[in-house]
């Protein structure tokens, strides 16, 4: 299999993002801006406005803890860029989407297809995962400046909104694309296809004891 590469830049518009399908390998360039729960919950909880128009900062929202540090004169600067698991958000998405007008929203680890389709396509948004573990710090190469961060006293470096330039920033994978159809939901339903051929000719195992079963019709204990 070939991966296929793209370089976005954003803020993204309609037609680079309907280039995108799952499973693309994506870089990207321009600007973004990091919101997770302390933000969604103070803006769609609490009902506070944004410190900032969100939609004239960019369309791309980053579930990502930063690690950064602050001057005293105020500059800041970020080593790594660490992304957080966005299945978390999925009560916030219609809301959010509506609030933001985000087009492209990147994390860690997916969502539910089904938040694909209910949310995702209507607003004709992506969403790119991390690839694997532990890529904060290669992530944190591609920033290449802090451009401004709001409500940093109120919630912390984790949670404050980091306005960001990036350049050659990921790589990320395609897991929804405008089409809503979703890598890791794909790849899932095609083991599940295969399971039972890699059994197929083998003795039965001995699970005699508390119930044990092979039989997918039967509980396992």
């Amino acid at each position: 299999m070939t991966l296929r590469h793209v370089s976005l830049t954003l803020p993204a518009g309609d037609e680079a993002l309907a280039e995108l399908r799952a499973g693309d390998v994506v870089t990207l360039s321009g600007r973004l801006y990091t919101g997770r729960e302390g933000v969604y919950r103070r803006v769609l909880d609490q009902g506070m406005a944004p410190p900032v128009d969100l939609a004239s900062l960019s369309n791309a929202n980053f579930h990502c803890s930063p690690a950064a540090t602050v001057a005293a004169d105020g500059t800041a600067r970020i080593g790594a860029v660490t992304a957080t698991a966005s299945f978390r958000f999925s009560h916030w998405l219609e809301r959010w989407f509506a609030l933001s007008g985000c087009r492209v929203m990147i994390g860690k680890g997916g969502m539910a297809e089904a938040d694909y389709r209910r949310h995702f396509v209507p607003h004709r948004a992506v969403y790119l995962t991390t690839v694997g573990y532990g890529t904060g710090a290669l992530l944190g190469r591609g920033v290449t400046r802090v451009q401004a961060v709001h409500w940093l006293a109120e919630l912390g470096i984790a949670q404050a909104i980091w306005v960001l330039e990036v350049r050659d920033f990921g790589p990320f994978l395609v897991e929804c694309d405008l089409a809503g159809a979703s890598l890791f939901a794909g790849m899932d339903r095609a083991i599940a296809d295969r399971v039972g051929a890699l059994y197929a000719g083998l003795k039965p195992p001995a699970l005699a004891r508390y119930d044990e079963t092979t039989d997918r019709r039967q509980p396992i204990v």
